[in-house]
């Protein structure tokens, strides 16, 4: 089992419609996928038609109040489970702090799905920020993979997250933590966007994703139907690029 952040503290880069997309994309190609919404804005649980209580949510696993395996739930998707996020995980990393566990949590509380080993892929959405939440998820994880918006103020974005990740990395929080890729999103074909793409090639030769995600007002119609863009628009751009994204992330984990 492979456990993936879905990760970047910029908000508005395609992390949550990434975390989903990607996730539905690799099950129906046949891979066991969880995607656990580490998000108190519970945007990845509503696209798939999920919606939790607080007893429900992950919050009661990270604070030790249930396994985290008894809040799985399905997505009508063969393949695609998920564990919900709720408002109340707003305010979870005030409670994570004062007990001190605010870096293991996650860690702790997947233990049971490290050993079951079911899933070959889960998928963390991280929230848009470098808070507690963020922090536990990146000590939890194997792999990192940053959704970026072809803009150059995301170029910022990119360096403090991998920033991070080489602090979490070398404090030996987690020695293991390793930067998979980055998924360029919300492309149009403009000289600004493609300076962009350029500068990151130069940069992470190896990281970057060959796979450009372009940007659809179907991916963001496919949530308020509480479906994936795969399912909303199953032969559009954006659709055939996630399936072009999780074809080269299985490549990439061979």
């Amino acid at each position: 089992m492979k456990v993936i952040a879905i990760a970047n503290q910029k908000g508005g880069v395609g992390k949550t419609t990434t975390a989903v997309n990607l996730s539905a994309a690799l099950a129906q190609r046949g891979k066991r996928v969880l995607l656990i919404d580490v998000d108190s804005q519970a945007n990845a649980s509503s696209a798939l038609g999920v919606e939790a209580t607080s007893e429900e949510s992950i919050y009661q696993a990270l604070i030790g109040n249930r396994l985290m395996e008894e809040l799985i739930m399905p997505t009508h998707r063969r393949n695609l489970s998920i564990i919900p996020a709720h408002m109340d995980l707003s305010g979870v990393e005030v409670e994570l702090t004062q007990n001190g566990t605010h870096t293991t949590c996650m860690r702790d509380a997947m233990a049971g799905l490290r050993r079951s080993d079911f899933y070959d892929y889960v998928f963390l959405d991280t929230p848009p920020s470098l808070g507690v939440l963020m922090t536990s998820s990146l000590c939890s994880c194997d792999e990192v993979l940053t959704p970026m918006q072809c803009e150059f103020l995301s170029l910022d974005g990119l360096s403090k997250i991998l920033y991070v990740i080489e602090q979490i990395h070398d404090s030996g929080a987690n020695p293991n933590l390793v930067h998979e890729g980055v998924l360029m999103t919300m492309y149009n074909n403009t000289n600004l966007a493609n300076q962009v793409i350029s500068q990151v090639k130069e940069n992470l030769p190896d990281k970057i994703y060959s796979t450009v995600i372009p940007r659809s007002v179907r991916v963001g119609e496919a949530p308020s139907f509480g479906k994936t863009v795969l399912e909303h628009d199953p032969y559009g751009t954006a659709s055939m690029a996630y399936q072009n994204a999780a074809k080269e992330f299985i490549r990439r984990h061979r």
